[in-house]
């Protein structure tokens, strides 16, 4: 058995660490930069620990178990199951783009041979696979479905930053193309994850239960974000509100927050699209998605309302945002919901200063075209924003940064006193 995982990035590179404890395996991924960062065993997604990744790399893709990255087609070609997991994004009109996984099927088609199988773990709308990565790597290939290849779908489910619930310790839903090979993918990874696995019945069962576990999330703290809304023209602490419900044994825990990231912010329109393909407008989905996706727009204008009653003057005035990662503790920028409380303010007219210790800044200038630091300024300022609950923040001596009709505002809830306002 030799195993390609085909993407390296968040969910690929912990998969491939794990498998490569007990299998052969080939890490391939366009970017050359990254593999020669992974070969020379580091990772800068931090996903995986330095050494626990140099303790099974292997010098050659033809050498026996552990992992060699690599951006040459040819050393993918002898293995036997193609693991997909690369991204899944929306276009700027919020819809599914699908161009990687159709990239990344024409790869792993160019090089597949009778019997094997690919499994793919991006997360879709019920239907992707089998209706529109499969016939891609038919046309490429030149085999037949379900009688020369198989296919797998086993829905990514890692938690970027949670050093807890790491790949190997959260169950795994599995599914094949046929019942057979629903077996043998579930027994693969049930080899190498110690939480177990769940076997659906068909791919489509598979897709669909992924898609809806980010929705659900969605819908939650969309509820919550509006609480957090009614409760502030109240004048009532949100959280104190939430601390009281949550004595019930059956009340979910949700926070009020900025909703952004790879799945949560993004796996609910590709489930709206296809319900909306089928006829119908899913009415619920598509509310929490406008709630959440307006909390930037809310925040901003929130910490320029408290601005206002100190007396400051808002044109022209500075503004220190703590934080512009997608999540506390984690580099990971993607589709971070940061950027548009950032915007808000601009337009405003205030000057905002942005300090992240986790993330790159120059990743950072090519996503979004904002500029960054990484060491804590020493100048102050009229408003400071903690808008992501990196640890670095929670003891910050805030008096040395602000002036003396300053606002702290406490996106995440985690200042108690030294905030004077908070979602």
């Amino acid at each position: 058995m030799k195993i390609a995982v085909i993407g390296l990035g968040y969910v690929g590179l912990p998969l491939a660490r794990l498998f490569a404890t007990k299998y052969s395996v080939v890490g391939f991924d366009i970017n050359q930069g990254r593999v020669a960062e992974l070969n020379s065993g580091k990772d800068s997604t931090l996903e995986v620990e330095d050494e626990l990744l140099q303790s099974v790399l292997k010098k050659s893709a033809s050498a026996e178990n552990g992992l060699y990255c690599s951006t040459n087609l040819d050393d993918i070609k002898d293995c036997n199951y193609y693991v997909v997991t690369v991204p899944t994004p929306v276009d700027k009109n919020n819809r599914p783009d699908l161009t990687p996984l159709y990239k990344s099927s024409e790869t792993v088609g160019k090089v597949l041979k009778k019997g094997d199988i690919v499994i793919y773990e991006s997360t879709v709308y019920p239907g992707v696979t089998e209706d529109e990565c499969v016939p891609v790597l038919e046309k490429i290939s030149g085999l037949k479905f379900n009688e020369d290849f198989f296919a797998g779908y086993s829905p990514e489910r890692i938690n970027p930053g949670d050093k807890e619930h790491t790949v190997e310790k959260i169950l795994k839903v599995t599914a094949g193309s046929t019942p057979e090979v629903g077996q043998k993918v579930d027994q693969l990874y049930k080899s190498v994850i110690t939480a177990g696995t769940h076997l659906a019945p068909t791919i489509k069962v598979a897709e669909a239960a992924k898609v809806i576990e980010n929705s659900q999330r969605d819908i939650n703290i969309a509820f919550v974000n509006e609480l957090s809304k009614i409760f502030n023209c109240m004048d009532i602490d949100t959280h104190a509100v939430l601390e009281a419900a949550g004595t019930k044994w059956n009340f979910l825990p949700f926070k009020p927050g900025l909703v952004g990231g790879h799945c949560i912010g993004v796996d609910p329109y590709y489930l709206a699209q296809k319900a909306q393909e089928m006829g119908y407008h899913p009415e619920i989905i598509l509310a929490g998605r406008r709630l959440n996706d307006s909390m930037g727009e809310y925040v901003a204008s929130q910490v320029v309302k408290l601005m206002i009653k100190r007396g400051v003057i808002v044109n022209g005035s500075s503004v220190l945002m703590l934080g512009i990662t997608f999540k506390e503790n984690c580099p990971d920028v993607r589709n971070t919901k940061i950027v548009d409380v950032i915007k808000a303010l601009k337009d405003y007219g205030i000057n905002v200063t942005i300090f992240d210790p986790w993330a790159n800044p120059a990743e950072v200038q090519h996503e979004y075209g904002i500029e960054t630091v990484s060491e804590l300024p020493k100048d102050k300022y009229d408003a400071i924003i903690l808008g992501v609950a990196h640890n670095e923040f929670k003891e910050l001596d805030f008096a040395g940064l602000k002036k003396e009709k300053s606002v702290v505002y406490d996106v995440k809830g985690i200042l108690g006193a030294k905030a004077d306002g908070k979602l």
